[in-house]
């Protein structure tokens, strides 16, 4: 800006302020260029006392474009439920210019959507609060002070802040915010040592990658836990009826080991080693209160997939049972060849369910078959791995000894193995209308 104290007539003022003006709307940054010769006295004179009676030579404009990239970044912030907010010490009408073309600001724009430095002095932490709840999101010719002053104020609202910086004056607010991230091309080492992440390549997609892979590590361990958790009730239900009823038991011990630490762990691997599929970036952000465990994938594996499992799992084993004489209270030896084979078609029914299980967890609103499934082989290697010990279980003896399990007919194999489509369709049911119940 042009100061006012310089040696210049008021029409020239305002005629430099307004090309000033025109040209920082642009988007460019201006730089006046002015002068005044100074006698030796004033060599060691304060900065204020030097810039007095300067004579204006001219403007020059400085063009910093956007990269590429930037607008499409933003734009899966806005999907990704993640507000970004500029803070600069350009002049306003620049900051609005460049806020405009990244899609910060869009159209029609709030007179209080920009804030400057001046109107940030005067203006309290609460009432700066309200004014970001209101939609302020460029903040122009700011200090550093005022820049700790507004990453304060986003965590009044209860927001998890991430702020980027590269200078010295910048590592206060870095070291506030929940997470800091300094410039690794072009900072310095005081912003690099007070923030939490260094981005190597100054790029603000790059911190839009690093949000989506963070999102996908996390709901690749909600995948796998709610795989593993699901099989936990099928396992469990055989004792409790073995302890409530009359009945032999389900399942043996050796047969839910073989499940816990075979057949449930190449598929596990593969569901925390899923790509990102874009589900994750169309997710709101979980806050300070998002949890691993929540209560929805509790409810989920336990009371529903598990409960599936389970009853499809134990509708078999009685099935078998009654097909081979037995009557309800009569005590079957773990030798019995029918014993054999019923704890052998609970066993293969809860590996078959685990299957569309593992299909059902790849996504939380979609099937799991819609895309993708191919390009994971550790997940195609997990399926035939599962689908291998079913029937190895059944029909191979050297596992069927050791597990305790015997041969069945096969069209009881045929029917255990429906619990795979029925849970898969019960599940992708579920997802349509959990779908069209959330905004």
């Amino acid at each position: 800006m042009v100061r006012p104290h310089l040696r210049a007539s008021a029409e020239q003022l305002a005629s430099a302020d307004a090309t000033v003006r025109r040209t920082a709307s642009q988007g460019l940054r201006v730089i006046a260029v002015a002068s005044r010769p100074l006698a030796p006295a004033l060599a060691t004179a304060p900065e204020a006392e030097l810039e007095r009676e300067l004579e204006l030579h001219g403007l020059l404009c400085l063009s910093d474009p956007l990269r590429e990239e930037v607008r499409e970044a933003l734009a899966r912030c806005r999907s990704a439920g993640l507000r970004v907010i500029l803070v600069t010490g350009d002049h306003p009408d620049t900051a609005r210019a460049i806020a405009e073309q990244a899609g910060i600001l869009v159209a029609p724009v709030a007179a209080a959507a920009v804030v400057t430095g001046d109107e940030l002095e005067a203006t309290g932490e609460a009432d700066l609060a309200e004014r970001l709840r209101g939609g302020a999101c460029v903040f122009a010719r700011t200090t550093p002070e005022q820049k700790l002053k507004i990453v304060s104020a986003i965590k009044r609202l209860g927001l998890v802040v991430a702020m980027t910086g590269d200078g010295v004056n910048d590592a206060p607010a870095l070291r506030a915010a929940d997470v800091g991230i300094a410039m690794g091309a072009t900072g310095t080492d005081v912003a690099r040592e007070a923030a939490q992440i260094v981005l190597l390549d100054d790029n603000f997609a790059s911190i839009v990658a690093g949000v989506e892979e963070g999102r996908t590590v996390f709901a690749n361990i909600r995948k796998f836990t709610s795989y593993v958790l699901a099989s936990n009730v099928p396992e469990i239900v055989p004792f409790l009826a073995f302890v409530a009823l009359p009945v032999p038991l389900g399942l043996t011990v050796i047969q839910i080991l073989s499940v816990d630490l075979g057949t449930d762990m190449v598929p596990a691997i593969g569901l925390g080693q899923e790509p990102p599929d874009g589900e994750a970036m169309a997710q709101p952000p979980r806050g300070h209160h998002g949890r691993l465990l929540d209560r929805g994938l509790i409810v989920r594996s336990y009371l529903f997939l598990g409960v599936i499992q389970a009853v499809w799992a134990m509708a078999m084993f009685f099935l078998v049972l009654h097909l081979g004489g037995w009557r309800y209270g009569e005590a079957l030896a773990a030798s019995d060849p029918l014993y054999r084979s019923a704890t052998g078609i609970t066993l293969a029914s809860v590996v078959f369910t685990q299957v569309a299980n593992l299909v059902g967890r790849r996504y939380e609103t979609r099937s799991g078959l819609d895309r993708g499934l191919w390009r994971n082989r550790l997940l195609v290697l997990g399926v035939a791995l599962e689908l291998g010990f079913a029937f190895a279980a059944l029909y191979w003896p050297p596992l069927a000894r050791p597990l305790g399990t015997g041969p069945v007919a096969p069209l009881l194999v045929a029917l255990a193995a429906l619990g795979a489509p029925l849970l898969f369709l019960l599940d992708w049911a579920r997802k349509r209308r959990a779908r069209r119940r959330t905004p």
